[in-house]
């Protein structure tokens, strides 16, 4: 047996257990409106701090000069905790036993420790203070994101997964925009608006964990635990799962392609569009993403459930996202720029609820779920460590920011390309 086939022996699997049991039922409103609210909340602390807070912290700690460096190792260097915080934290809540769930403690653990360190970061004036809390706010986050993620294929059935995955996917981007919203013009000031973006991120979990039915493992079903097996199951064979590892290879390119699209914008508006004030510019493009985005999340998914079929759409949304980081690399106006955002944002809707929908049904085994959607949310957090230090590399040296979005174009491409790797998904 390969250490991802299933648990080891002696174990239960199967639709006699609860919670490693394929979902049959539908989900109905409750569920769907709670875990959007909670993917609004973690994805605003995703991003609203890389978009806006932490290049504002980066600048006020080295000056103008040298923002660029101090934002790519501040933000390089957290993605690592990030790349090991999410599936470690899924396969522990594979693991965990109590009345209260496998999934419901660490999305409360997670959010509260999340919350805490965004405080933290409004105590530091260092390159290193800032690394260091942005790490810790990372790896409570990450660890909420692992229980929330892992409720989709715990609860939701394939047949309704596409829709979910749509809501799911409109809800990062509204907690994009709300989190950028709050920043820019309700709570402008960099430290309170930190921590309100901390308070966000646990209100909006509530509701969740108070609806959510979590079934509970118990103990005695559950899985031998060894060090050494705990470590190397993290390893999924792609020759044993093909499919699997074709959706990680994917979803890392995706990845790639939206962190060089993003870690720069601000610096993108203020030095190569001139626009006037760039802070709300963000907001604005973010928007119109967003926009994008909530105009065809739930619509692709939908249609996708309806057909059964996911790979053709995840591969013309990929073409989409990459014809708006083409007129991304045309702008010199704030215009263009508006209209490479809503097209991104179109093409993105599409992509989230799809590929997301793709990749629960690519998972080698129910009872570690939450593991191997960590391994590939890996994909998801990698992407943050190298994409500031090409990006730095791209803008300052090999041509500035046309250069970057014809690099993201391309990258974003050659994702959904590949999809078509995927034999056993339509």
């Amino acid at each position: 047996m390969s250490p991802s086939d299933g648990p080891p022996a002696g174990t239960v699997e199967g639709p006699e257990l609860a919670p490693f049991a394929e979902p049959e039922r539908a989900v109905r409103a409750p569920f769907l409106v709670t875990i959007t609210l909670a993917n609004i909340g973690i994805l605003m602390v995703f991003f609203t701090p890389l978009q806006n807070l932490l290049p504002r912290y980066a600048e006020l700690a080295v000056g103008a000069d040298g923002k660029e460096r101090a934002l790519a190792w501040i933000s390089a260097g957290a993605a690592l905790a990030a790349i090991l915080a999410n599936p470690v934290a899924g396969a522990l809540s594979d693991l965990t036993t109590g009345r209260w769930g496998r999934r419901r403690p660490w999305i409360l653990c997670g959010t509260l420790f999340s919350a805490a360190s965004l405080v933290l970061m409004t105590w530091q004036t260092s390159v290193l203070g800032l690394a260091v809390a942005w790490t810790l706010v990372l790896i409570g986050s990450n660890a909420a994101f692992a229980g929330v993620t892992a409720l989709i294929p715990d609860q939701v059935p394939i047949r309704q997964r596409g829709v979910v995955s749509g809501l799911v996917g409109m809800a990062q981007v509204l907690g994009v925009v709300a989190g950028l919203i709050v920043v820019s013009y309700i709570v402008t000031d960099l430290h309170a608006g930190t921590i309100a973006v901390g308070v966000l991120i646990v209100v909006l979990a509530v509701p969740l964990l108070l609806v959510v039915h979590d079934a509970p493992l118990d103990a005695a079903h559950r899985p031998d635990w060894h060090l050494g097996t705990f470590v190397r199951k993290f390893w999924i064979s792609p020759r044993q799962h093909p499919d699997f590892a074709w959706a990680w290879i994917t979803r890392f390119l995706m990845w790639l392609g939206t962190s060089l699209a993003t870690i720069y914008l601000l610096y993108f508006l203020k030095d190569h569009v001139h626009y006037a004030n760039p802070e709300q510019g963000v907001t604005m493009l973010t928007g119109l993403y967003g926009l994008g985005t909530i105009l065809t999340a739930v619509i692709g998914g939908r249609l996708s459930d309806r057909s059964g079929k996911r790979k053709i759409y995840v591969i013309w949304a990929s073409l989409v996202m990459a014809l708006a980081c083409l007129i991304l690399a045309a702008s010199t106006t704030f215009a263009m720029a508006a209209l490479a955002a809503i097209v991104l944002g179109m093409g993105y809707g599409v992509y989230l609820a799809v590929d997301q929908a793709l990749v629960t049904q690519v998972l080698p085994a129910a009872v570690d779920r939450a593991r191997d959607l960590g391994v590939i949310n890996i994909a998801n957090a990698a992407p943050q460590v190298i994409a500031p230090l090409i990006a730095a590399v791209l803008v300052t040296s090999l041509g500035g920011y046309p250069t970057l979005y014809i690099v993201t174009a391309a990258v974003t491409a050659v994702s959904g390309i590949l999809v078509r790797q995927i034999k056993s998904v339509p």
